[in-house]
């Protein structure tokens, strides 16, 4: 039987393991297209990188299949780029920026939804200052970035100026390659104008917070399902996010709603999607976080212990022009999650659980499935794409037949978990 060839940018052992797992795997041959290092950590030379993948695309002694991505910025946008190269389906480059750029996607939110933060463009040229008519508390940052990273919770004028340095200082690591990308389309003046290094200023959401998953074939808008994005106790950082959702069904039924109105708006064909909410559980209230051009990797197991499928499925099949339904609760268990197990004070990493200690504690537990973050010998705010405020030590995938035993899971590995620090160093 002759395989189909698909190149998956930045291809990870984790994440393959995934991809063998959906239906018909055995039909398709996968080939890492640029790694994750070059394409995820440090500078971003996106240039250099769209022609060191035309090149190894165009020196393959084969029919390329399909070309896909699951990471954030630079794979959404080199995706859509090689795809047009090659002759490929994909998601259009021009709904893709839209959906990525935070200040031009809120600008589109603002046509057909209106429960919307107040938010505007803070000048990091000159002298910055809360844009009118907005009240502290707000978020402060990029217009791109990814991982919560340079993403900061400001509260008075003091921690506003902290934050803007901040920025300011790191801004250009993805903001100078993402203006690559605004170059590749045509930008209303008010985004030309401001481009891909500047900062947005949003008055921050309250309520409880979850995400959507979907896709859109042809033109159709489908969500797949709902998640809950779980946080550790009066912090902004993720504990856990849970497939399904446990919110009321009404909540549910209006994200969904949003979902296929705002991704209708942005234009966004052939991709996978995913977008996060604040939901007010007192009032109903919804309101749009964020939308990405792409369906969450992190999510790829939860989908797989639920419904007994991952969600990359939808990628290949949207990559291979498919129809890429997913079935319903046809995996082994009823709930599932991704747990961050984070540390709140920076240090240097002296110690990691071993392999054989994983593995020990994986055959103990049933439904996980751990991933170690901190490398041994590192100071853990040298890592790459951390958020603002800890440090990710470990992903713990768990499944369960109900929260509360997942929970029960949870604290197991975490106690059987032997990290050691240095906070002298």
């Amino acid at each position: 039987m002759s395989q189909v060839d698909i190149f998956v940018l930045a291809l990870d052992e984790g994440n393959l393991r995934t991809l063998e797992r959906i239906p018909d795997a055995q039909k398709f041959r996968y080939h890492a297209l640029l790694g994750v290092e070059e394409t995820q950590e440090g500078e971003i030379p996106i240039e250099d990188l769209l022609h060191k993948a035309e090149r190894t695309l165009s020196e393959f002694d084969g029919e390329i299949g399909a070309i896909v991505g699951y990471w954030d910025f630079p794979t959404t946008a080199l995706v859509p780029m090689l795809c047009k190269r090659f002759g490929l389906p994909s998601a259009n480059l021009e709904a893709v920026v839209k959906c990525e750029h935070k200040y031009w996607s809120r600008l589109e939110q603002s046509k057909v939804v209106e429960d919307l933060p107040k938010f505007g463009i803070v000048d990091l040229g000159g002298e910055a200052r809360l844009p009118d008519g907005m009240k502290y508390p707000v978020w402060l940052k990029p217009v791109k970035s990814f991982s919560s990273e340079l993403a900061f919770h400001v509260s008075d004028d003091k921690e506003f100026e902290d934050a803007v340095e901040q920025i300011r200082e790191g801004v250009s690591r993805v903001g100078k390659p993402f203006e690559f990308v605004l170059e590749q389309v045509e930008l209303p003046p008010e985004i030309a104008e401001i481009g891909g290094q500047a900062c947005l200023a949003e008055e921050a959401l309250t309520g409880v917070q979850a995400a959507t998953e979907g896709y859109v074939y042809q033109g159709k808008v489908t969500v797949n399902g709902a998640l809950d994005s779980i946080n550790y106790p009066d912090t902004s950082s993720f504990l856990r996010h849970q497939y399904p959702s446990q919110l009321p069904r009404e909540i549910v039924a209006r994200m969904t709603d949003i979902s296929e109105r705002v991704i209708t708006q942005m234009g966004l064909t052939n991709s996978t999607f995913s977008i996060e909410f604040f939901c007010d559980l007192d009032t109903g209230r919804v309101s749009v976080l964020e939308i990405n051009a792409r369906h969450s990797q992190s999510h790829a197991d939860m989908f797989m212990a639920v419904d007994g499928v991952p969600n990359h499925h939808c990628m290949v099949r949207l990559g291979l022009d498919q129809d890429p339904s997913l079935p319903r609760n046809e995996g082994p268990y009823e709930i599932a999650a991704k747990w961050y197990y984070r540390r709140f004070s920076d240090a240097v990493v002296t110690r990691v659980p071993t392999a054989a200690e994983i593995e020990s504690i994986q055959n103990e537990i049933p439904g996980v499935t751990i991933e170690i973050v901190a490398t041994e010998g590192t100071r853990l705010s040298d890592e790459p794409a951390q958020d603002s405020y800890s440090f990710e030590l470990a992903d713990i995938f768990i499944g369960a037949d109900s929260e509360a035993e997942m929970t029960r899971k949870y604290d197991r590995c975490v106690e059987a978990l032997r990290f050691e620090f240095d906070e002298d160093e």
